[in-house]
């Protein structure tokens, strides 16, 4: 995994765990919530899966007044990257 897909997940997973603290609720019962398994918070929170289905963090962060936000991000193109 590369440094910026690590980061993004820690980033993640260190944003629910405190958004879900200070809401003072359990993974049990965010994983109630959020119809989804515990072990899917306790993956979310610890940053362990690289793969995550959308909806199901999609439907975490709604329970958690969170939302996803994309952006563009700023990189200079090689010169492998450009198409003649």
């Amino acid at each position: 995994m590369d440094q910026s897909k690590a980061s993004w997940l820690q980033s993640l997973a260190d944003s629910v765990r405190t958004q879900r603290t200070k809401l003072g609720l359990t993974q049990q019962e965010l994983s109630v919530l959020a119809g989804c398994g515990p072990v899917f918070i306790y993956d979310v929170e610890n940053g362990r899966k690289a793969t995550l289905r959308l909806d199901k963090l999609l439907d975490v962060l709604h329970v958690l007044g969170l939302r996803l936000v994309i952006e563009p991000v700023q990189r200079r193109l090689q010169a492998s990257d450009r198409t003649s």
